[in-house]
């Protein structure tokens, strides 16, 4: 264990740390005395424990200001990835309708074409118009999933 004497708004402090942390140790006082000399310590009005109090919470709301905006700046990352999925989903989505689509046009073309109305045909139209549907809304489900993320 290594002893250091460190200062902090004038008053000097014998603080114990592990050997080869004294740099730290060091580092650290600095930033803890910039943040007291910013409180009126030189009348000494402020006890000591209060200094080191409210010095510890301004070093505190410091560290955490910056954990925020390093938070955002990595923020992007995360749905950029997200939008390049989506997009990919979204395309594979587009051609199924897409395929859907056209096969209900040969369908209903085919209707036309023989005159065959039954059944069988309706409920082919129906299934394909519901396959249709369901992955259009699949779609909009995404995307709306994605614009609330």
């Amino acid at each position: 264990m290594s002893q250091v004497t460190i200062e902090i708004a004038g008053r000097s402090f014998e603080v114990v740390c592990q050997e080869g942390e004294e740099e730290f140790l060091i580092s650290a006082a600095a930033m803890l005395d910039t943040e007291a000399q910013k409180l009126d310590v030189s009348t000494n009005r402020i006890p000591e424990s209060r200094m080191l109090l409210m010095s510890g919470l301004l070093l505190a709301d410091r560290t955490a200001a910056m954990e925020e905006q390093l938070a955002a700046i990595e923020a992007p990352a995360a749905p950029a990835a997200d939008l390049a999925a989506y997009e990919a989903r979204q395309r594979a989505a587009d051609i199924e309708v897409a395929a859907l689509q056209g096969r209900i046009a040969e369908l209903e073309q085919r209707l036309h074409e023989t005159g065959e109305f039954n059944e069988r045909t309706v409920e082919t139209l129906q299934d394909e118009r519901d396959t249709a549907l369901r992955a259009i809304k699949t779609m909009v489900e995404r995307v709306e999933a994605l614009a609330s993320a």
